[in-house]
């Protein structure tokens, strides 16, 4: 089925924050290719506020996916589903999630449900419609996406990320001149810097405003340089949307944060340790990556120079730093260079 022959549509990508930005392009496409049609979109409840505003979407579907466990909970997911899905009269789901429980709720709004050929848990067998994503491991999640959206009949070209503008979050106080927002925590393990290693590239910044944000991963100093304003667990979703637009530049490490810094902003430099930036990195061509003491522009990267190495995670995570102090220098020395430069970023 394609999607200019609908006139109710569901996608469905519940979760994660990095995967939904990921999925943006596929649906801003899709949202093209059928004006007329009414686009809902179902995510996971704490994910939501990602959506709101965007100008394409009839509907964002909330999913309190904590209230349905165990075999119990089957029962009351099969109840809001129908109370919240089946009565619509959705003529396709897009499932990009690609997961059973993804797969089963896109199936409880139509029988006439699509998605990848590769997925997981059986989430195919609920699916009207598959759609082979050739290299599937060569490439990024956003031109995966797209591909199925033009399996379905968009027109696909350079991704656009449609953001809400986020809201000013409490405590932050008046600035001036240049601002770094710094994002040195991931939930992924052997990612995080650790806080001797924040404090040090922070110093390095200055005299440039650093704005912590994330939520902590480590202890965290009583004292931070002069030039911090520490936002680390004060901020929700909106407010980091916010300060990500205020950002002259973003320093964040291999994270959700950093996939919604790169969907606002190609003044971004990701730091990634054993995950591969060409595959899981930013998105924008413009933006750039470290990793292995290199800095590189995400245009310029080969998808082979900087494979895949998750065996070595744990052994990160259990250093007490992952980058030494010549590597610090070297990142705080590339924004020193590109602030001030002319880009894309959106105040």
């Amino acid at each position: 089925m394609k999607v200019s022959d609908c006139e109710r549509i569901l996608l469905v990508k519940p979760s994660s924050l990095g995967d939904i930005v990921h999925t943006l392009p596929a649906a801003a496409a899709i949202a093209r290719a059928a004006p007329l049609a009414k686009i809902d979109w179902l995510v996971n409840t704490e994910w939501s506020p990602l959506l709101e505003g965007v100008p394409f979407l009839s509907r964002v579907i909330p999913f309190p996916r904590r209230r349905f466990r165990g075999v119990q909970g089957l029962f009351e997911a099969r109840k809001w589903a129908a109370r919240e899905l089946k009565v619509v009269g959705y003529d396709l789901a897009i499932d990009f999630q690609g997961l059973f429980r993804s797969a089963w709720l896109a199936r409880q709004a139509t029988p006439s449900v699509a998605g990848f050929q590769r997925t997981r848990e059986g989430a195919g067998l609920f699916y009207r419609e598959r759609v082979d994503v050739r290299e599937w491991d060569r490439c990024h999640a956003v031109d995966r996406n797209l591909v199925l959206a033009e399996a379905l009949g968009a027109t696909v070209g350079d991704p656009d990320f449609v953001l809400p503008t986020g809201k000013v979050p409490e405590g932050l106080p008046g600035l001036s001149g240049p601002v770094v927002v710094l994002h040195p925590f991931s939930r992924g393990a052997g990612k995080s810097l650790s806080a001797e290693e924040v404090c040090e590239l922070c110093e390095r910044l200055a005299p440039w405003k650093v704005l912590l944000a994330g939520v902590p991963a480590c202890s965290l100093p009583e004292t931070w340089p002069a030039n911090v304003v520490n936002l680390l667990g004060k901020t929700d979703l909106s407010g980091l949307i916010y300060l990500l637009r205020l950002a002259d530049w973003t320093i964040s490490v291999d994270s959700g944060p950093m996939h919604l810094a790169a969907g606002i902003s190609d003044r971004i430099l990701s730091i990634h340790t054993w995950s591969n930036p060409a595959m899981v990195g930013p998105r924008r061509p413009g933006a750039w990556v470290f990793r292995d003491s290199r800095i590189l522009r995400v245009g310029d990267l080969d998808p082979e120079a900087f494979p895949e190495r998750r065996a070595l995670a744990l052994r990160f995570h259990s250093r007490a730093r992952l980058l030494d102090p010549g590597d610090l220098e070297r990142i705080a020395d590339h924004v020193r260079c590109h602030i001030g430069t002319s880009g894309d970023v959106s105040r």
